[in-house]
């Protein structure tokens, strides 16, 4: 389509979802969208679209998605847009901004791909952009005064630094060499071995949360009260320190509300850990198989549609695509709020700009192994795809893909089913057996799983990419609340 979007468009108040991605709409972004309060998910990217983004925007509060990349959107980015609190994705990446990058509100967790190719963007070191310029009478007067400051600073202050100074001599001198490298602050980059053994009672068992292929994980409490959790690699076992080495350079650059978060690390020769945000709900695993504990259908959904999230991250938003390569229940990691975060990533595989696959001999975790991984070792982004998908069909039918006997397999059982017998397939207990509900909920469930079987496709070039994933399971999500 091409033309100007008209600003009766403002006039679809009970719209919830609008795409009209990769068109020829050119002119301004109409200020009467902004009157579409029911709105979750907008979508104009790829289109020649001009002028700046409107200050009407910021009114829709419900708006979670927002992608208008590739443009020609020119002037700021409105600061008010940092009042849209539940805004979970918003690009703009290659277009004519400029100005300065907002910092609060959902621009806190924003990603430094969504802002990339514009004019002069700048703000936060976080976005990969310049510190914005400040006015020559702006320097000068803060010249003027970190210049009193520093004067009153050593003249008031001159003798209490120095003793301070004294003291923390006398204390190092009277500690052993191995004390002195020990670090008590979670943003230092490497937490002393000692703090570690304090923080989880010398790894208690009573502190272990899980154990793994290449270690175990234990809670703990730093001296500060932050609750941690840390992942404690088995060096008896070589591959341990090659998943040590992959984990930190994977989470070197990356930053996700969806992945669990790398507060610090500790090494030496007979130690390495990471030191984790704490999980307080533990895994999806755990929610999906005890009886303790119980996910309803928009939970799941929730929950999957975090996962695709972090994966459309590490395939689509990084510099180099990152491939997981072990996606299953028990790595995704739920906080007090339920939110979903991906987790472990020891075998994770980078790829470089020129690369769209590469070999390797590294063995996940079988039933959750795309065939071109598990037979020649070929691995690329369509293999997280894969796994994801396996991981969608268990997560709403409670069955786990190892547990088929012969030659049927989880897609297979659940591709038989379709869509007349969804029922027969789906968890017994996720589904309300309520009349005119009942069939909604179905119908929910039936097109999770055609997403599920189009990622986990017998061939790559057939599976879905996640950016396609996130959208329809969005999509999805608005038809359950209408349920």
């Amino acid at each position: 389509m091409v033309g100007s979007l008209p600003p009766e468009i403002g006039n679809l108040k009970a719209t919830t979802l609008i795409d009209l991605s990769m068109n020829q709409f050119s002119n301004g972004i109409p200020r009467e969208i902004g009157g579409l309060q029911n709105l979750v998910h907008l979508s104009l990217r790829l289109n020649k679209l001009q002028g700046s983004i409107p200050d009407s925007l910021s009114t829709m509060l419900g708006l979670e998605f927002l992608d208008l990349s590739h443009n020609n959107i020119s002037g700021i980015i409105p600061r008010s847009m940092e009042k849209l609190q539940n805004l979970k994705y918003f690009n703009v990446s290659v277009n004519k901004l400029y100005g300065e990058i907002p910092s609060g509100g959902p621009f806190k967790n924003l990603s430094s791909q969504f802002f990339i190719d514009n004019e002069a963007l700048c703000g936060s070191s976080r976005f990969s952009v310049p510190p914005c310029p400040t006015s020559s009478k702006d320097r000068t007067n803060r010249k003027k005064f970190l210049v009193l400051f520093l004067l009153l600073g050593l003249a008031l202050l001159f003798v209490p630094i120095t003793f301070v100074f004294v003291w923390i001599r006398y204390k190092r001198g009277k500690r052993s060499p191995q004390q002195v490298d020990s670090l008590s602050i979670v943003a230092i980059e490497r937490i002393s071995y000692y703090e570690l053994m304090q923080a989880t009672d010398a790894l208690s068992e009573s502190n272990l949360i899980g154990s793994g292929s290449f270690g175990s994980v234990y809670k703990g409490v730093l001296r500060n009260g932050t609750a941690i959790a840390v992942k404690v690699f088995n060096l008896q076992l070589d591959a341990a320190f090659m998943s040590f080495d992959t984990e930190c350079e994977v989470f070197r650059n990356l930053r996700h509300r969806n992945l669990v978060k790398v507060i610090s690390s500790c090494s030496n020769l007979d130690f390495k850990a990471l030191v984790l945000e704490y999980m307080s709900n533990k895994s999806l695993e755990k929610y999906l198989y005890s009886h303790n504990y119980f996910l309803d259908i928009r939970q799941r959904v929730r929950i999957m549609i975090d996962v695709a999230y972090a994966l459309e991250y590490l395939h689509h938003g990084c510099s180099s695509a990152v491939i997981h390569c072990d996606l299953k229940p028990i790595n995704v990691l739920l906080d007090e709020d339920m939110v979903g975060h991906l987790s472990d990533f020891g075998i994770s595989k980078l790829l470089c700009e020129d690369e769209s696959d590469l070999y390797t001999k590294t063995l996940a975790t079988l039933g959750y192994i795309a065939p071109e991984y598990g037979l020649d070792g070929l691995v690329s982004t369509k293999c997280d795809v894969y796994s994801y998908g396996i991981m969608l069909l268990e997560t709403f039918t409670r069955r786990k893909p190892n547990e088929f006997e012969g030659d049927l397999t989880l897609k297979q059982w659940v591709s038989y089913s379709l869509p007349e017998a969804v029922m027969d397939v789906v968890d017994v207990n996720l589904i309300t057996p309520m009349g005119n509900r009942l069939q909604k909920e179905l119908d929910v469930v039936t097109s999770i799983m055609k997403v599920a079987l189009d990622c986990c496709a017998e061939s790559p070039a057939r599976r879905t990419n996640m950016k396609d994933v996130v959208a329809m399971l969005q999509k999805i999500k608005i038809q359950l609340l209408a349920c």
